[in-house]
């Protein structure tokens, strides 16, 4: 271990250098002339759509951009709802635990479309509740909701007129939960959306991703060439089309006619290509300009045509995102209901996880699996009812705010709304002294947020902190809420403070300046919250620090070493 003394009120660059080595081999078919022209045709292709939504359609579109979103930049916190025949099984199959997502099911077996069926068969979710649903998330604080209408399996769970594998032809239960939810969002005031897979489709045999039944490409088998098959076989386009034109694009317009969502989900883009992707959102602007769809629809590493973007699936952590963005985490490890997975995280991880995500500017979209019988689980509702005690005293500091201008603080996160400076205080002070680092705006009151609104005592310390005199017990041990009313436009110093009196400070890969090329983030789940890409002495972190006093610090590094990897590191 290295233990570093920092000299007072200095501003101080803490570098870490990973120096990792790699070895591996990589099977990789020869390419000839035929290669060559085959991804030059590919190239054309998704450039003739990007050139016709720029050119037109798409960037007309965007005129009314800040208009359709606004609603979802105020509402910051949403419930995702995964629902469907696979909650019956609910992680199960044949007498035995099926591990990983619920709703993969189908996929994870490789069961056949006519044995799928006869689990629709089964499908009655009696105890559904729409109103019960909806109410549960406006209890929990959410302001939109959005349903998995056909997840990968292809199964609408709506009175589809497409097709027959739907909710009301298969199963006894014969009612559309979509209809019933979408009245009952209306009702209670919840904007509300639809899920829908565009891309996978394990039960249409024109559709990628089912290699089991179809030998179709898209699939766990990586046949045809795996995630560019549509690039390496372009002959099997065709049937892919064909999905989109049957049995896709219809029944996306079914859903905008007959439910008028306000939002639209997507996922898993890369198994069509991007002009098919552009495509069916084309058809969605055709009909409606208004509904708000999400970034994992169309998107290439320069431009997404959607309206906000999305970051990866169960983050513990938010790698950096400009402008709008949203996050989905689930209450346990699956999306869908599984009876085996108890792995449920405490209220403290969500309430923590919006505050941290309003700060960065996004959208918290939080999964809840119903069971099979149409019921929350409890450990679920305990987590929901949880939120929203909080949320009741708190929101204030969520609803409609921005991202916090304050750098980063040892002690937590800020959002701002109007002149307010929200400071949650995650880690609170055992001295009841909170430091406030890089807040150069003349301030007047500041208050606790929550209960009577008790008035609080600060002062300056110099140019860029104050120091606020708190209760000596905290009022929220997950989450205090402070209010700092500004008197003018916020001015912030932008270099991270480190109060002195927060025992631990993280300093996170993903806050970490980036220096040499090739780098990239983890996904941000539980224990992937690192940067990879280390291949040489050029590359490495840095964070810039400053030190209200000087101190002694004790410095511990993880990290993480791939297979066929080794090296060190220096600090």
């Amino acid at each position: 271990m290295h233990t570093p003394v920092f000299g007072k009120m200095g501003t101080w660059l803490v570098s870490l250098a990973l120096i990792i080595g790699f070895g591996m081999s990589v099977a990789a078919q020869t390419k000839g002339d035929e290669d060559k022209e085959m991804f030059n045709k590919a190239k054309q292709r998704d450039q003739q759509a990007i050139d016709d939504a720029l050119n037109g359609w798409w960037t007309a579109s965007m005129k009314t951009h800040d208009k359709r979103i606004q609603w979802w930049r105020e509402a910051k916190f949403g419930m995702f709802i995964h629902f469907g025949i696979y909650s019956l099984p609910g992680g199960e199959w044949k007498g035995h635990k099926v591990d990983g997502y619920a709703e993969h099911l189908m996929r994870k077996e490789k069961i056949f479309r006519k044995d799928y069926l006869a689990i629709a068969h089964q499908f009655n979710p009696v105890k559904f509740n729409a109103d019960e649903w909806i109410r549960h998330a406006k209890n929990a604080g959410m302001k939109y909701f959005i349903i998995t209408s056909k997840h990968h399996d292809g199964f609408a769970m709506f009175d589809s007129k497409v097709s027959d594998f739907n909710i009301m032809q298969q199963t006894p239960f014969r009612r559309d939960p979509m209809a019933e939810l979408a009245a009952a969002a209306k009702k209670q005031g919840i904007k509300f959306g639809f899920y829908y897979s565009h891309a996978f489709d394990w039960e249409d045999p024109d559709a990628p991703g089912n290699d089991w039944e179809y030998k179709n490409p898209g699939g766990d088998s990586a046949l045809y060439g795996g995630i560019n098959w549509f690039n390496l076989h372009p002959e099997l386009l065709p049937k892919a089309v064909k999905y989109v034109n049957e049995k896709a694009i219809p029944q996306i317009i079914e859903l905008l006619k007959k439910y008028h969502p306000d939002i639209l989900w997507f996922d898993t883009p890369s198994k069509l290509p991007l002009s098919e992707n552009i495509r069916i959102m084309k058809a969605i602007r055709a009909v409606d300009s208004n509904v708000v769809i999400n970034g994992r629809l169309a998107r290439t590493a320069a431009i997404s045509f959607g309206d906000y973007k999305n970051t990866a699936d169960r983050p513990a952590e938010f790698y950096p995102v400009t402008g709008d963005w949203e996050a989905i985490p689930t209450t346990n490890e699956s999306y869908g209901y599984h009876k085996f997975d108890s792995s449920h995280k405490p209220v403290s991880h969500f309430i923590r996880l919006l505050a941290s995500a309003a700060s960065r500017g996004g959208n918290l979209l939080m999964n809840i699996g119903p069971k099979g019988d149409g019921e929350f689980d409890k450990k679920d509702v305990h987590i929901l009812d949880g939120i929203g005690n909080w949320l009741r005293n708190n929101g204030e500091s969520i609803y409609g705010t921005k991202a916090g201008p304050l750098p980063l603080q040892n002690w937590g996160v800020s959002t701002m709304k109007g002149n307010k400076l929200y400071l949650h205080v995650f880690n609170y002070p055992a001295d009841g002294k909170l430091y406030a680092g890089g807040l150069l705006s003349a301030f007047s009151n500041v208050y606790l947020l929550a209960g009577s609104k008790k008035q609080l005592t600060a002062k300056r310390l110099n140019e860029k902190d104050i120091v606020i005199n708190l209760p000596k017990k905290a009022p929220d041990t997950v989450n205090t809420v402070i209010i700092i009313e500004l008197k003018n436009k916020a001015a912030t110093d932008a270099v991270r403070f480190i109060a002195p009196n927060i025992p631990v400070t993280r300093l996170l890969a993903f806050d970490a300046v980036q220096h040499g090329d090739g780098l990239s983030f983890g996904d941000g789940k539980t224990n992937k919250f690192y940067v990879d890409g280390w291949k040489s002495m050029q590359q490495s972190l840095s964070w810039t620090i400053r030190l209200l006093k000087e101190g002694r610090y004790h410095v511990v590094i993880k990290y993480l070493a791939g297979d066929n990897s080794g090296g060190g590191f220096n600090c």
